[in-house]
């Protein structure tokens, strides 16, 4: 009788605690929870507070950003320039996926800048990969300087939302 019960709570605390780090709000919940990189990997400008989710205006889709992607510690890093004119890549992107992350700029902006980590916000301790990758330059005229990793699920989410733009999906 009491496993009828408590599996399907087990089952509820799990996803809320995934919506958590997604930002994804929950049944009965009013969705205004933020996420963000950890300190370890955030940006630095405190001024910015967007967070990426579905209700973000779209932009644009104007971009110039220099993105470098370490896959592991012993690879190489791979370097690539990004370049958007409303939403369509320029010619002198260097990406793997240009299209598809001048897209994504163009219908969420600020993916590339996303809030402080709230220190009551809860993140499951998961290992996404080592990969790592740093994102300088502008959307929209604002300046981007952000760093994304996978070193937990919060951060494998921020990393998951940005990845068209990152040129890699982290991994393992």
């Amino acid at each position: 009788m009491r496993t009828r019960f408590v599996r399907p709570l087990l089952a509820l605390l799990a996803v809320a605690g995934l919506a958590a780090c997604s930002g994804t709000p929950t049944p009965g919940s009013t969705g205004s929870g933020s996420q963000a990189p950890s300190s370890s990997a955030s940006n630095s400008s405190p001024s910015k507070t967007a967070t990426p989710s579905a209700s973000v205006a779209p932009g644009a889709g104007n971009a110039e950003l220099s993105i470098t992607l370490l896959e592991t510690a012993e690879a190489a890093p791979q370097t690539f320039t990004l370049v958007c004119t409303g939403g369509t890549p320029a010619a002198e992107s260097k990406h793997p996926s240009a299209a598809e992350a001048c897209s994504t700029l163009k219908n969420s902006p600020a993916i590339l800048s996303p809030a402080p980590t709230r220190t009551d916000q809860a993140c499951t301790m998961q290992y996404g990969g080592p990969a790592t990758a740093k994102v300088t330059g502008s959307v929209d005229g604002k300046e981007v300087n952000a760093s994304f990793n996978r070193t937990d699920g919060c951060q494998i989410g921020l990393w998951d939302a940005a990845k068209s733009v990152l040129g890699s999906d982290g991994g393992l």
